[in-house]
């Protein structure tokens, strides 16, 4: 890896495009080019298995006559299962190798995606999100480790190539399942299931790059404490926990939700793509012109952008919806940017940016899965969305007060 700092360097002078076509990772032989390319491949493959549960969550319901508060878990557990999983991945990887424990990640989400659509009862529904939702969490972590490890002098910019590649998976399943779904005698299951394509893709790309490695050894270190007495750190967990809250239960019921109010499944699929494109759209945008390490004024301008948007949709949720929820979308897309680069802002190390963001991987993932859920068991108390949706304004003040607290903790 010594010999690839020197070719990192190259990189930092050259133009992104000549970055990407010509340097070669010199111990295993892999082209930067290849290895992005497969960084975007799993990336795209990470999320449909949640994002196309939102179109399809009505069809899914009348299917198993589920209640609102149990299929709304499509999501929840997904979510807990990024959190709790957050921790033991970096062990396994050191325990059984990244790229053997990332493969079978890959091919559990590509395998979990294919059964869910062929679930003929509850339990098999459930049973086979859990496995969606533990190839998620298991992939995304080692992804993230393997772009830090491999470019430690462009992290930035291939950090910012995944979170797109990320919303781009989500923005394409949330516009496509709908119309998948009504287009095919087998709805919402074809909708589901054909995203198991890409997975496996995903677990193709990935073996090739890993074939391609060439038995490279990966330097191990000592892990850093994790910050569980550190106040700075239980607040970024909290502001990314409120930001992933909002984010996953507008995911998850915005296009039921607008079903609900008259539109047909293409067009609530719409609104929902709308979301996810506008989230991408936001990721660089933020990520460009922060350039200070106190953040506070962009978090907070990003969290009101938030609370206006959701508090829009609560109290005129048909008027204009597709400005309110992209409004929604550009304040949580860039505030999820701007608060995955807090534990960085706070850190001096390689491995203390790990544990912190373990810490807060951890601690965000597990409060976020309550979004879905208490939006789920709102719907169905209330029968209806309208105190769900002011529960959504009331966590975006949230997110929007913590924002003052968020100096860096060098900069005290």
């Amino acid at each position: 890896m010594a010999n690839f700092s020197a070719e990192s360097s190259k990189l930092s002078s050259s133009s992104p495009t000549a970055s990407i076509q010509h340097p070669v990772f010199p111990a295993s032989g892999v082209s930067v080019g290849f290895a992005i390319a497969a960084i975007i491949l799993v990336a795209i493959a990470l999320r449909p298995g949640i994002v196309s549960m939102g179109p399809l969550l009505p069809a899914i319901i009348d299917t198993f006559q589920l209640s609102h508060s149990t299929a709304s878990l499509l999501t929840t557990i997904p979510d807990l299962l990024m959190g709790l999983l957050a921790l033991p991945t970096p062990w396994l990887a050191r325990r059984y190798g990244r790229d053997p424990v990332l493969l079978l990640a890959l091919l559990l989400l590509c395998i979990a995606i294919a059964v869910r659509a062929f679930a003929n009862s509850v339990d098999v529904l459930l049973l086979a999100t859990a496995g969606v939702g533990a190839g998620i969490a298991v992939a995304g972590a080692l992804i993230a480790g393997y772009i830090k490890g491999n470019f430690p002098h462009k992290a930035a910019l291939v950090m910012g190539i995944y979170a797109t590649a990320l919303s781009f998976g989500s923005t394409l399943s949330a516009a496509v399942s709908g119309p998948i779904a009504m287009h095919y005698e087998s709805g919402w299951r074809m909708g589901a299931g054909i995203w198991s394509a890409l997975a496996a893709l995903a677990v193709m790309a990935w073996w090739l790059l890993a074939r391609r490695e060439k038995g490279l050894v990966i330097a191990q270190s000592r892990p850093a404490a994790l910050p569980w007495r550190n106040r700075t750190a239980w607040l970024i967990a909290l502001f990314f926990a409120a930001d992933n809250f909002l984010f996953y239960a507008v995911l998850s019921w915005t296009a039921p939700m607008y079903i609900e109010y008259g539109l047909d499944t293409a067009t609530a699929g719409f609104i929902l793509a709308t979301f996810t494109t506008v989230f991408m759209i936001s990721n660089p945008i933020l990520g460009a012109i922060s350039r200070s390490t106190d953040r506070r004024v962009l978090l907070a301008a990003c969290a009101m952008m938030a609370v206006i948007g959701l508090a829009w949709m609560a109290l005129l949720p048909t008027s204009l919806p597709f400005l309110s929820i992209a409004l929604c979308a550009f304040g949580l897309g860039g505030a999820f940017t701007l608060g995955m680069t807090l534990p960085l802002d706070n850190t001096h190390s390689v491995d203390e940016a790990n544990a912190w963001n373990a810490f807060v991987l951890t601690v965000g993932y597990l409060i976020a899965a309550a979004g879905p859920l208490s939006v789920g068991v709102l719907r169905d108390c209330m029968q209806d969305f309208h105190l769900a949706r002011w529960l959504l304004v009331l966590m975006a003040f949230v997110m929007l007060a913590i924002t003052p607290l968020l100096k860096p903790h060098q900069a005290h």
